[in-house]
């Protein structure tokens, strides 16, 4: 992606990304029910990448599958792009794995920029310490094919009730995660960056005692001449 769009979405959060996509319409956009398998202090930010697990029938998902050299979930680990950010649908189901550590563990050598699933993963204390960001509904202990089947790779998916176009921009933060569209990936990362400053603003205002009427939103032209004396004297 852009250099200059993935540094701006490193700075921004999710909740701001959040009402720049309202504003074009877009509501569905943060993927429901994922958090940080351990918090990181910065911004996950990449292409999706993407895996689509269904349901399993249990004559085609028995251990010796993970023999077998085309499984979708190792492919997917071998063949994620460096940089991109892995994201599964797992049918919103956190009771099997989607992956465990060693898998995950591969994909930060690789150099993934990270991973959303909408169910759970096991060894969950382990990949907390990984230094790539991961996100999960909760650890699940068994393997994902007592109840899901790895199907297909890089399509159109569902995670968390949000939809996911391989090449979508996902940024996570200690929060959450949202999607994206690629094609306003720029624009949306500019305007949550106005946004930010003025957040920043609002805040020390507030913490110096100012009232939240006409200064959020800035609908006071007291408050927006100090916001841009602010800018100026904080080089923002």
């Amino acid at each position: 992606m852009n250099p200059q769009t993935k540094e701006k979405l490193m700075q921004v959060s999710v909740a701001t990304l959040a009402t720049a996509l309202y504003k074009r319409g877009l509501r569905s956009q943060v993927i429901q029910g994922v958090h940080p398998v351990g918090p990181k202090g910065r911004n996950m930010v990449g292409p999706a990448f993407t895996l689509r697990y269904m349901p399993a029938r249990e004559d085609r998902n028995q251990l010796v599958e993970f023999r077998n050299p085309e499984h979708p979930q190792r492919v997917a680990i071998e063949t994620c792009p460096e940089g991109h950010v892995f994201v599964m649908d797992s049918r919103k189901d956190p009771r099997a794995a989607s992956a465990g550590d060693i898998l995950l563990t591969r994909l930060m050598m690789r150099g993934g920029a990270g991973v959303v699933t909408d169910g759970g993963l096991r060894d969950a204390a382990t990949i907390a310490q990984l230094d790539m960001p991961c996100y999960h509904q909760r650890p699940s202990s068994p393997t994902n094919l007592t109840l899901h089947e790895a199907i297909e790779i890089n399509v159109p998916i569902g995670c968390g009730d949000a939809p996911v176009f391989p090449g979508d921009i996902i940024v996570g933060d200690d929060d959450c995660v949202i999607v994206i569209p690629a094609h306003l990936a720029e624009e949306v990362a500019d305007e949550a960056t106005e946004m930010t400053a003025y957040e920043d603003f609002v805040v020390e205002q507030v913490k110096e005692g100012a009232a939240i009427i006409g200064l959020y939103p800035g609908t006071k032209q007291e408050n927006l001449d100090k916001f841009a004396a602010w800018r100026k004297a904080n080089n923002r």
